[in-house]
């Protein structure tokens, strides 16, 4: 295990608690390069290329990091940005909550900040669906399955009778996960036809499932049932750090990105934003070529981009991969478009208004925001004003923008009342449709972090990688695996990883699903 990587940083809210996470050891080697080190470019300032270039510094590895845009951390990046009166206000692509599972994540973020006192606890986020039901995950116990009977006999969209109704054989998957097995039985349906084929509960479905699915931009008929099943594995039944997370208390430059550049650039790794790259050719060593015919040569490379990006860069660059592994990428798919609507509002929200709030049948809103309750910027700008700032997310819109904008405004007068007489100060909206799909099918020809030429490897939350992760953690994960292929391949020790356990976790659940003749 690497003696940095995870010495001491398990306590508290720092990186989880759960003793049951499970240790994917590094494999041996030397501990730095020393002379004649190699050098790798990390095409991607991203988490995942991050990461990478994190396991590589480490490593005595020389690292360029070339990033497109002018800020780090890709689609959890932030940037300044001033109203139209001049004041000046922080800016991303929206909500990201930090779970206390994400180890690897966590772990990257702990080499700038220790202490990880740039995240504060969301304690709890409330589910409200269309009638007005409430669910909350404050106070459950963290211990599957304990969590899921508590949270049952609370519920007001599911009840414990509701557990009798289920399926067993075909829920059996939700109690016997594990990766790649699961994606094996389940990736070839949708999560809609699956909670309905389990018999869950029609309210309970459109709430707190529909979150999970949400998570990757997608309604439920077009996720697959593997992918589902997994995230509430890895969320609910298959860890006890819970469904409670923290988030970035200052925009995400400032509290997260900022200071991992320097710890990164106090080890030598040299940043290029602001510069795209266009090809990369393979012969003797690698040839990274951008915009004007500036170059990188380098030993090897990492390719951390979102799906579209690596698409148009593997099409520009001939000599990468073979035949069936360029099918493979030209294959991937990005999920429908999602808005982000940010409103800086002349009057506060209710005192009692929750920082995020999730919603079910209120389209085209998921989910709803008040950053002053958490973000620095917002809260000082609310303090100078009176004001809130509020975000308003829309996934897998359909609609224009002035449309969406006219429907999500409508919702948030709806569901916060106090606002509907508020005048909008300012306001931003972000469309975007870079997320990767994860479409029943998908699993089986997704690209790994290995491609064909071990001087190239991928990482992102699109690749694959037969672990228990998703979302920002995926990104994370299949950066620091990028960085453990190519050290493997110099001769250098790794970085072991951490994930929550991949199987099942109750044994008396998985006993059940076995009798129930669902097991693999």
């Amino acid at each position: 295990m690497d003696q940095w990587h995870f010495s001491g940083h398990f306590g508290g809210h720092l990186n989880g608690s759960d003793r049951r996470r499970q240790t994917w050891p590094a494999h041996p080697g030397r501990a730095s390069a020393g002379e004649g080190r190699p050098r790798v470019v990390v095409i991607g300032g991203g988490i995942a290329g991050l990461a990478a270039a994190t396991g590589l510094t480490e490593r005595g590895v020389a690292v360029d990091v070339v990033e497109k845009q002018d800020y780090l951390g890709g689609r959890v990046g932030g940037w300044p940005d001033a109203l139209e009166d001049g004041t000046p206000v922080a800016m991303n692509r929206g909500f990201h909550a930090f779970f206390r599972q994400y180890y690897n994540l966590r772990a990257m973020l702990q080499r700038s900040d220790p202490g990880l006192t740039a995240l504060t606890p969301v304690e709890d986020y409330p589910l409200i669906d269309g009638a007005g039901r409430q669910d909350t995950f404050r106070g459950l116990p963290q211990t599957p399955p304990l969590n899921a009977l508590a949270f049952a006999l609370r519920s007001p969209t599911f009840r414990l009778r509701d557990l009798v109704r289920l399926d067993a054989k075909a829920a059996a998957p939700l109690a016997t996960v594990s990766v790649p097995e699961t994606y094996d039985l389940l990736d070839d349906r949708d999560a809609a036809t699956f909670l309905r084929d389990i018999n869950f509960p029609e309210a309970a479905r459109h709430l707190a499932f529909e979150v999970f699915a949400r998570s990757f931009f997608a309604r439920p008929e077009t996720l697959s049932a593997g992918e589902l099943v997994t995230m509430f594995h890895i969320y609910f039944l298959g860890s006890s750090e819970g469904l409670i997370f923290d988030v970035a208390n200052a925009n995400f430059d400032v509290a997260l990105w900022n200071p991992l550049r320097r710890y990164l650039e106090g080890r030598g790794v040299v940043f290029h934003t602001g510069a795209e790259v266009d090809t990369v050719a393979v012969a003797d060593g690698v040839t990274v070529t951008g915009a004007g015919g500036r170059t990188w040569s380098a030993d090897a490379a990492v390719l951390a981009t979102d799906v579209g990006a690596l698409q148009r860069l593997v099409a520009a660059s001939p000599t990468l991969g073979d035949p069936g592994w360029r099918e493979q990428v030209a294959a991937m798919g990005t999920a429908p478009p999602f808005v982000v609507l940010r409103l800086w509002l002349d009057r506060p929200v209710r005192p009692d208004r929750a920082a995020f709030v999730a919603t079910g049948g209120r389209e085209p809103l998921d989910n709803i925001s008040v950053l002053e309750r958490y973000e620095r910027e917002s809260t000082e700008w609310c303090s100078r004003t009176g004001g809130s700032v509020v975000e308003l997310h829309a996934y897998s819109v359909t609609e224009g923008d002035t449309e969406v904008r006219s429907r999500l405004l409508a919702r948030m007068h709806e569901l916060y009342p106090e606002t509907a007489g508020a005048t909008i100060v300012a306001e931003r909206l972000l469309r975007r449709a870079d997320c990767p799909r994860f479409a029943p099918g998908d699993f089986a020809d997704r690209p790994t972090v290995a491609t064909p030429d071990p001087r190239v490897v991928l990482a992102g939350d699109g690749i694959r990688i037969d672990l228990p992760v998703a979302l920002m953690e995926r990104a994370a994960t299949t950066g620091w695996t990028a960085a453990n292929e190519l050290l493997a391949g110099f001769g250098l020790a790794g970085h072991a990883l951490h994930t929550v356990p991949n199987q099942g976790r109750s044994a008396v659940l998985r006993r059940l699903a076995t009798s129930a003749g669902g097991a693999r």
